[in-house]
């Protein structure tokens, strides 16, 4: 049995958390896509308004798993919460931090009273999938993810122009 203590994160714990999107980034297969810094995570995160709240998973110090979320809106439902990344380092799955992230996000979300926690998972991240539908979430396979990176904003811009 691991010896864990899951709290919200503070400033000091911005490079593990960097870590640890490093290694998600890995594990999806994209790793190269991580812009951030942890300068920008510590600006974000905890300047005047922040952008995101984040609980971490913390053994002895060290910083072993994350769960970021950020407040959105639900045109159909009102307040809701989306679950950016839950992420626990490889070396510690299955040893119930994930579960213990989870179970806070969803505390947190009680607590802000949202309607709605949104999060996605990829469709071959079957591991995930499954605990996700154990733990009593619906996974909308026949939505598909939309976006429109930096480089795809600036060209509509300059295309409005």
């Amino acid at each position: 049995m691991v010896s864990y203590v899951i709290r919200e994160a503070t400033i000091e714990d911005m490079p593990g958390v960097l870590g640890l999107i490093c290694e998600l980034a890995l594990f999806e297969k994209e790793p190269d896509a991580v812009e951030i810094t942890v300068e920008d995570l510590e600006r974000d995160g905890f300047g005047e308004r922040p952008s995101f709240h984040c609980f971490v998973a913390d053994i002895e110090g060290d910083i072993v798993g994350i769960a970021l979320v950020y407040p959105r809106y639900s045109t159909w439902k009102g307040i809701a919460l989306h679950l950016e990344d839950l992420v626990v380092s490889r070396k510690y799955r299955g040893k119930g931090l994930g579960k213990a992230l989870l179970s806070e996000v969803i505390r947190y979300g009680h607590e802000l009273g949202v309607k709605r926690i949104n999060w996605e998972v990829l469709d071959w991240n079957e591991p995930a999938i499954k605990f996700y539908e154990y733990n009593g979430a619906r996974v909308l396979r026949e939505w598909n993810v939309v976006q429109l990176d930096e480089k795809g904003i600036k060209n509509y811009v300059a295309g409005l122009e």
